[in-house]
């Protein structure tokens, strides 16, 4: 009796046909000065999350006037519509400066023009265009002229003294209604004042009211637009310190800043407000205070009050879930460590020059490590920290699949590599200015785009480029090489426009109700690097054959990169940030493996379809 015939055996696909990692005899030296750079930034990354902890405090803020409309609206009284809200987790207000207009609601003054008072009382020494006011609370309307560089003149007739303005007065700015405010106060409710800015002020800021927080409104602070009134309203601020709007830079705001500091503020556009239900809106604000380090939460009520106050219940519910309790704020600037973010320098540095060492061809690798650093350092304007934590961001995605890529256990490698740069954009990255997020990080689109560069130079073959490139001209093309570039490229350029909050690529009805609800349960871990995790775990597997698993290495990067991206937003607190990352990489493991099986079974399967047994023989 025969034995029976061993069926065939399906072909192994070939593993990466890349050239093997370069080992550079300064490989070792380069590393333990990286490791030994790595000391001061764990100091600093210590330094800054103690600081951000200490911060966890907001204040949510409801714009008074918009409370009163509301109220008025229900035939409420508005200080007992505020108290209402304010057991709902309000604890502060937005008061605007009163301006004349509120002096004659408030009935202190009249208003009329010198057409209703030639109305009245015919022949009376008014001029028609001009505007008047009487006093009804003694000395209200004699007081004013003396605030504005407008001229002014007292006419009387009829057994009444008018205040005559050539030009109508309604809106100018006339000092806080200390009345309402003392009230106010009175509840415990942090005051976040509102002074409005008109060049007829003889003294602008001279009578700002005791309160912790100034927020200017327009485009610009009181002052910007001429240094002396600048200067004074920075000495005038005194121990008040202004509020940052985010999405709104203020001309001039840096200048108080730099003095003061400030208090990061979040705010929705009414108009986009009544456009998002209340558990959305809520979401936002908490989002703000726990990712963003929004330390006044300034909110307007809903056009309903079950609205505004089912956006409040829900807000002050997700503060509390993510710890952040609801108080005044007590600010203190992020200080610098000088002497050991000098001596974070070197790391970068070192981990950029063993990158160039390691590419096959060293004298292009060096090349391109310059040439990275020039690019740093000019989009930088030279500043050494800025340029290096760049230098950083860029280098250290790259360097472990450049050192090796040929097997599954290589991307703890080059996640540890990327884990390490983390800290170094940290610690060169963050100071006073960025954590504000008055300091962008320079050269964001860098950061995807250079790591890819950098590990698809390491692809080169080891001999004259000239002969690279005759190889690269002179290869057949396929018609389904041509279909996955042109995938591979649009993926590329879709990661690549989706790299900022802000893009011409929007997400989808179903991605933001997903975000938000990962977001409201836990920090959202990016997308980027839910997707390139895996990819380049299935790329270092070696599964796929040619050149398939080079293009899902360089697709890896792009989730090596996305962890550095993650923690350049300086404004974010670290932890936060280390929270997303963290849940990035587990779930982006776990996705990795499942593919790589799936793979596998997926190309037993389509090699051994249709194929029927051998019978056996007897």
């Amino acid at each position: 009796m025969t034995q029976p015939a061993p069926a065939p055996s399906a072909p192994r696909p070939p593993g990466p046909e890349l050239p093997p990692a370069t080992r550079h005899p300064w490989t070792p030296l380069l590393l333990g000065v990286l490791l030994l750079s790595l000391i001061p930034t764990v100091l600093l990354a210590y330094a800054r999350v103690t600081h951000e902890q200490s911060q966890k405090t907001a204040a949510l803020v409801m714009d008074y006037p918009a409370v009163a409309a509301q109220a008025r609206r229900f035939g409420l009284d508005p200080e007992a519509l505020l108290s209402r809200y304010q057991k709902l987790g309000v604890n502060g207000v937005g008061l605007y400066e009163d301006v004349i207009g509120n002096l004659v609601q408030r009935g202190e003054v009249i208003l009329k023009t010198g057409a209703d008072l030639l109305a009245d009382v015919p022949g009376a020494p008014v001029k028609a265009q001009n505007v008047y006011l009487r006093s009804v609370v003694p000395g209200a309307a004699e007081a004013l002229p003396a605030r504005y560089t407008i001229p002014t003149r007292t006419v009387q007739f009829g057994g009444q003294t008018w205040v005559e303005w050539p030009t109508d007065p309604t809106f100018l700015p006339t000092g806080p209604n200390r009345e309402l405010l003392s009230r106010l106060q009175a509840r415990g409710l942090t005051v976040v004042y509102r002074p409005y800015a008109d060049d007829a002020l003889r003294e602008p800021g001279a009578d700002w009211p005791d309160v912790p927080f100034v927020l200017f409104n327009g485009d610009e602070v009181i002052g910007a637009r001429t240094p002396e009134l600048l200067a004074k309203i920075n000495e005038r601020l005194g121990g008040r310190l202004p509020a940052l709007i985010e999405g709104n830079p203020q001309r001039g705001l840096d200048t108080l800043v730099a003095t003061h500091g400030a208090a990061r503020t979040f705010s929705v556009n009414p108009s986009w407000q009544n456009r998002l239900d209340p558990a959305t809106l809520a979401s936002k604000y908490n989002l703000a205070a726990r990712e963003r380090s929004m330390r006044l939460l300034y909110l307007r009520p809903y056009p309903t009050i079950n609205e505004t106050e089912a956006l409040l219940t829900r807000t002050t519910q997700l503060l509390q879930a993510s710890g952040v309790r609801v108080t005044q704020p007590v600010i203190a600037p992020f200080e610098e460590n000088s002497l050991l973010r000098a001596l974070s320098l070197l790391g970068p540095l070192a981990a950029l020059l063993l990158l160039g060492l390691s590419l096959p061809l060293p004298r292009l690798g060096l090349l391109a490590a310059a040439g990275t650093a020039a690019l740093a350092f000019a989009l930088n304007k030279l500043d050494p920290f800025a340029s290096t934590a760049l230098i950083a961001a860029v280098t250290f995605p790259a360097l472990g699949l450049v050192l090796r890529r040929h097997r599954v256990t290589d991307w703890f490698l080059a996640t540890g590599l990327s884990l390490a740069g983390v800290l170094f954009v940290s610690a060169l990255g963050a100071n006073k200015d960025s954590v504000l997020g008055l300091e962008p990080f320079r050269g964001v689109g860098l950061t995807l785009l250079l790591p890819l560069v950098l590990v698809a130079l390491s692809f080169l073959p080891r001999q004259d480029l000239r002969q690279t490139a005759r190889d690269i001209y002179n290869a057949p093309i396929k018609l389904g090489d041509v279909v996955v570039m042109g995938l591979g490229l649009a993926v590329f350029a879709l990661v690549f426009l989706r790299r900022g909050n802000a893009t011409g690529a929007s997400v989808s009805d179903t991605e933001a109700k997903l975000r938000q609800d990962l977001q409201d349960s836990l920090v959202r871990p990016r997308f980027k690097e839910l997707a390139g995790h895996p990819l380049a775990l299935v790329g270092l597997s070696g599964v796929l054959p040619g050149y398939f698993s080079a293009l899902l290495i360089l697709g890896g990067v792009v989730g090596q990169a996305s962890i550095l991206n993650t923690f350049s937003h300086f404004h974010t607190p670290l932890l936060i940030s280390a929270q997303r990352c963290f849940l990035g990489l587990g779930a982006g493991l776990i996705a990795g493996l499942v593919a790589i099986w799936a793979v596998k079974a997926a190309l037993r399967l389509w090699q051994t379809w249709g194929q029927r047994p051998r019978p056996v023989q007897a």
